[in-house]
């Protein structure tokens, strides 16, 4: 089962439940945050919820998708209340990619930091259930404003060197009300990365992730397949210049799922009530690593089946500006 948002005419919002091709709005459902809290507090399955509630009028999602009506799958009434987190060099390649990106000088004896974290990661990422095992590489991206809805662009700042993609997963979780995280589902994401700011030293890949995310378009309610099988390409003026299978699922990982979402919601400030959370789950897969510069204009597309329509979005670049940000004091 996926779930989506759309936008009425008037702006308010509406849940799209889709099984195959039948998609349909969700009846006396305000936003799937508002359904991810009721099966929260309620200690009730969303499936079950939707079944109570059933079905209304159908809706033809990839025309809505097309006339920019297709939203974040979830959003949340105040977006500094969303996080926007993720993990890197969980997944089997992924080391190989981030060390082309920044080898260090330093003789082939010796293993760059990357690697290190990726082999913490093969030895350790994989504990018996209910077990913690090695932390992952972590970092922080933004909150609820810095998520793009599908179809709009992903902005570099002015003071970008780059603007890439990252076609992840991203787990959708909100926080009950006894700070239980509650998982909704997984949902394709488009991590957006500058590679070139992070390439100059490893010590600023916190500089290089503060950047857009977008997610979805919609989520997949349920088990999330162990092999997952997508495609990631660059469009430029309607022709594709790069085009790569991306792996994910834990058949393709050095990490479980459960000890990556661990090791984010140990920390207390994760599991703050009615919060919501978009957490991204890395990627062995960058163009970036093939030599691609991507330009303003491009159009980034991920895709993989059981995640429903592609993820799309444009890339932009802020106007520039040479003034110092001042800091004004009272």
């Amino acid at each position: 089962m996926l779930i989506s948002q759309i936008t009425h005419p008037d702006g308010s919002l509406a849940v799209v439940v889709r099984s195959g091709s039948e998609a349909a709005i969700l009846r006396g459902t305000a936003s799937t945050y508002a359904l991810a809290m009721e099966a929260a507090s309620t200690k009730r399955p969303v499936a079950a919820i939707i079944a109570e509630r059933g079905l209304g009028a159908a809706v033809d999602l990839p025309s809505l998708l097309t006339e920019g009506r297709v939203t974040l799958p979830i959003t949340h009434p105040d977006p500094t209340h969303m996080h926007l987190t993720g993990t890197g060099l969980t997944h089997l390649g992924s080391a190989s990619a981030r060390d082309a990106m920044h080898a260090k000088l330093e003789g082939a004896e010796n293993l760059t930091d990357s690697m290190k974290m990726f082999r913490m990661g093969l030895e350790g990422g994989r504990p018996p259930a209910g077990t913690p095992g090695v932390q992952p590489e972590w970092f922080y991206k933004g909150n609820g404003t810095t998520a793009i809805a599908p179809g709009h662009p992903l902005t570099m700042p002015p003071f970008a060197e780059d603007g890439g993609e990252e076609p992840e997963l991203a787990g959708i979780y909100v926080i009950a009300p006894d700070g239980t995280p509650c998982r909704l589902g997984w949902a394709l994401a488009n991590e957006f990365s500058d590679h070139i700011t992070e390439r100059v030293n490893y010590l600023w890949l916190a500089h290089s992730k503060l950047r857009d995310a977008s997610f979805g378009p919609e989520i997949l309610v349920g088990d999330l397949p162990a092999d997952v099988q997508g495609m990631s390409r660059i469009r430029r003026g309607g022709t594709v210049i790069w085009e790569k299978p991306f792996l994910s699922g834990e058949a393709n990982m050095s990490h479980t799922m459960a000890n990556l979402e661990h090791h984010h919601f140990k920390y207390d400030i994760f599991r703050h009530p009615g919060d919501v959370h978009v957490h991204m789950f890395g990627t062995a897969t960058l163009s970036f690593a093939d030599g691609i510069t991507t330009q303003p204009g491009d159009v980034f597309e991920i895709e993989a089946a059981p995640f429903g329509l592609p993820l799309k979005n444009p890339l932009a670049k802020a106007a520039p500006h040479n003034a110092a940000t001042a800091v004004t004091a009272l």
